[in-house]
């Protein structure tokens, strides 16, 4: 692994790193920290996960960005074992001003494809993002980014509309930050993903050799990497897409593959405990799961025929008031998970548990009477007919139970009536966005390690979301923490930022969970870490 390089500011990412301390603790993975010696051949992985597009400006989904992880060069990256970031295709990366925030490349960078990659290819890259903005990207992370300046070949430099903003290293690492080659992608729209395949506008540890969307896709190392991570420790990566988790299950414990990762069922993880043939790996986990309200289509939403901001805030606090977390962390996902209370998941500076003390009994348990309360109190008619969609294909089979229970526990005293449908994950993330679900699940993997993470991609005006949730003085806290270098003060900020969301309640969050993933006894080197980034180049075998 590559060392920390000279001119790195480390104070201006300083909060982001302190914010993940309690979960690096546990970082390390149960296979190593892949620096196992030697070459390794040809490894298999198995997921359920499902790829939405190669092109970063397309896609803002765990499936998609495993891939980009993989493939595209990043500015900064988080070396393994560790939640801070660091220059990865950047010689040095600092605020050169409150609103300058300038990069240098390292020299005699290149594409697999032979293209020279230089500034002009990362200012094109982000310049896209905002020109694109597509409704399934990570276009809203770039919120604080005024323009991108590439004055050299070697240097680039952000301008940014508020000053020290402590989260825009840890953004340059995330799904928004991949750079991409501007001679094979468009400036103005999505690039297929057989374009950027055969243009082999690839950087990063690994190229792909061969693609078949959603069924299998060959990397081969990239011998020209630069960057901070080092040279892959295997030679070829083959990934296998699943769309049933049991068929996953089986090839893993009969060693058909090496690497079974996202998802198997809790139930499956506690069987396969018991194998001797396999082992299975965990890390620190930033994973949530929550489901969301459409603030125009949800019951007395603003485009509705009832329309009434009162009535639809009583029905999201008598839902809130309804769910039993802890029963759906039990009785779906055998304790795997564990009940959330607020928009930052437990470990992260800044996490509380805002929702506990407001809904149900105070205590974290569910309140019939009290959501009876509040409807009546609104002049909501009972029962309430709600319409909330879940996906089982993306988040796994245990959405079937988890949802069911949902189900039962809002309609059990008849203050709801529940009409649960499932969509298919490609077509789920597009109706999402265009008004088609009154309330659906969601689940969210960090991008960074910063409790930001998990407030400014759904609470800030324009949020990713697109459930037209807007409330200025949100927007205003969540700006105001971006820039507050004094870490107490901007924990206080990121509390007040849960407390008034627990009130508005845009969305309800359910659970947190852990990275797991199942291997081979013969495997070394898995890598789940407070990066939160599943890499496959430490891998080895045998």
């Amino acid at each position: 692994m590559s060392s920390p390089r000279s001119g790195f500011r480390k104070s201006a990412v300083a909060l982001a790193g302190l914010s993940i301390t309690a979960l690096a603790l546990a970082g390390c993975a149960a296979g190593g920290s892949g620096s196992s010696s030697g070459a390794s051949g040809t490894i298999v992985i198995g997921t359920t996960d499902k790829v939405t597009t190669l092109d970063p400006a397309g896609s803002y989904d765990n499936g998609s960005f495993a891939v980009m992880n993989q493939i595209y060069p990043f500015l900064l990256n988080t070396p393994y074992n560790s939640p801070d970031v660091e220059p990865d295709i950047a010689e040095s990366a600092e605020f050169t001003s409150p609103t300058e925030y300038t990069v240098k490349l390292k020299k005699g960078l290149k594409w697999a494809n032979g293209n020279d990659l230089t500034s002009s290819d990362v200012k094109f890259s982000f310049d896209r993002q905002l020109a694109i903005a597509d409704d399934n990207g990570p276009s809203s992370l770039l919120g604080n980014l005024e323009k991108t300046d590439a004055p050299d070949d070697l240097t680039v430099v952000f301008t940014l509309k508020t000053e020290n903003d402590q989260t825009f290293p840890q953004v340059l690492s995330s799904p928004v930050g991949p750079i991409v080659d501007e001679d094979v992608f468009s400036a103005t729209e999505l690039t297929p993903d057989n374009d950027i395949v055969k243009g082999k506008a690839f950087a990063g540890q690994y190229t792909i050799d061969s693609y078949k969307f959603n069924e299998l896709i060959s990397y081969k190392k990239y011998a020209d990497y630069q960057g901070l991570l080092g040279e892959a420790k295997n030679d070829t990566v083959n990934v296998k897409y699943y769309t049933d988790e049991s068929n996953l299950k089986l090839d893993v414990k009969q060693g058909n593959i090496d690497v079974a990762s996202r998802s198997l069922s809790a139930t499956d993880i506690e069987d396969l405990k018991k194998d001797k043939n396999v082992k299975v790996v965990d890390g620190p986990g930033g994973e949530i799961r929550y489901f969301v309200f459409n603030f125009d289509t949800m019951p007395y939403g603003a485009t509705t025929a009832d329309a009434d901001a009162a009535k639809a805030l009583a029905v999201r606090q008598a839902a809130a008031d309804l769910i039993d977390r802890a029963a759906i962390a039990k009785d779906v996902y055998k304790d795997t998970y564990t009940p959330l209370y607020s928009y930052v998941p437990a470990g992260l500076t800044g996490a509380t548990e805002s929702l506990k003390g407001l809904y149900g009994d105070g205590d974290g348990g569910p309140d019939a009477a009290k959501a009876k309360e509040t409807l009546e109190a609104a002049g909501v008619t009972v029962p309430v007919a709600l319409n909330l969609q879940y996906n089982g294909d993306h988040y796994g089979s245990g959405s079937g139970d988890e949802y069911a229970l949902i189900k039962d526990q809002l309609e059990a005293d008849g203050l709801f009536t529940v009409n649960l449908q499932q969509t298919e994950w490609v077509q789920y993330s597009k109706d999402r966005t265009t008004d088609v679900y009154p309330a659906y699940q969601l689940g969210w993997f960090p991008d960074y390690s910063d409790a930001d993470n998990y407030l400014s991609p759904f609470f800030a005006t324009d949020n990713f979301l697109a459930n037209h949730y807007d409330n200025p003085a949100v927007n205003d806290l969540i700006n105001e923490q971006r820039s507050t270098t004094d870490a107490d003060a901007r924990t206080k900020l990121i509390e007040q930022i849960q407390d008034t969301e627990a009130a508005d309640l845009s969305t309800i969050p359910l659970l947190q969970g852990a990275q797991v993933a199942v291997v081979g006894k013969d495997i070394e080197g898995t890598v789940l870490d407070a990066s939160f980034k599943f890499r496959y180049a430490p891998i080895t075998k045998g």
